[in-house]
């Protein structure tokens, strides 16, 4: 716990002092993602074609070093953020105004990092004429068919396997154990389908400028509605079970300690 606390004090210095500097961080977390799922969804579909039924296996595999690119890049995650403003509050090491400041515009620069990436990734050559049942646009009209209350529990789990990836890393001691430790972690919520909040703002984005235009039963209404009951969820996986959750059981402990 020490460690968030000294990263979320390092968070609350760069929004302080340089608030640009800290907006980009946020966009650039988000263009990793969308990085990363566009080797996921294109290596998933040439899956596909050579061994039908491999793709998610293949998609989930190569996600997951979106984020190792946002842990080595050092780059701002509105979902891990959940967790260390979360606990940082409860441990009065920021001000609840200040946390929830840096929270809010963590995700929002999230967003617009991702959707310009998405945005301008469409125009790359690999992202012209997709076929309507590319393995893209499949994932994404599946994301919006799920009830509210699928959403919530998927976004829950989807933030404890995040946050309990950035805790497993904080106590490996080499680059290859937290290299490891990240990429079969996050598999887990990827290969599972849970809903990521930050990763919605980058695949939705991809899924409608590489279609050029909604995907059947792509409203505003539908991805407003994905967004927000995930966005909730991951707050009670990162914010309450991990960040919450973890900084009460090590209050006033000396002994047992996290």
């Amino acid at each position: 716990m020490t460690t968030v606390d000294k990263s979320a004090l390092k968070k609350s210095h760069l929004f302080e002092t340089s608030q640009v500097k800290y907006f980009i961080r946020c966009m650039l977390a988000g263009m990793f993602l969308t990085l990363g799922t566009s080797i996921a969804v294109m290596v998933a579909e040439k899956a596909e074609h050579m061994l039908p039924g491999s793709g998610k296996f293949f998609y989930s595999f190569m996600f997951a070093w979106s984020l190792v690119m946002i842990n080595y890049m050092n780059t701002e995650l509105g979902t891990s953020n959940m967790m260390y403003m979360t606990a940082a509050v409860y441990r009065k090491v920021l001000a609840p105004k200040r946390a929830l400041a840096i929270l809010f515009a963590c995700i929002l620069f999230n967003l617009i990092g991702g959707t310009i990436a998405s945005f301008v990734m469409s125009f790359t050559n690999i992202f012209q004429d997709l076929p309507a049942e590319h393995f893209l646009f499949h994932a994404v009209e599946g994301k919006l068919l799920k009830t509210p209350i699928q959403m919530v529990a998927e976004g829950i789990f989807a933030n404890v396997i995040v946050n309990t990836t950035v805790f497993v890393s904080a106590h490996m001691k080499d680059d290859a154990g937290k290299l490891f430790s990240t990429i079969f972690i996050i598999f887990i919520f990827a290969f599972l389908g849970f809903e990521h909040v930050i990763a919605n703002f980058s695949s939705f984005s991809l899924a409608f400028f590489a279609f050029g235009g909604a995907l059947p039963g792509m409203t505003v209404g539908s991805v407003l509605t994905n967004w927000f009951f995930a966005m909730i969820g991951n707050y009670i996986g990162g914010g309450l079970i991990i960040g919450l959750l973890y900084a009460w059981m090590n209050k006033d402990s000396e002994v047992y300690v996290d």
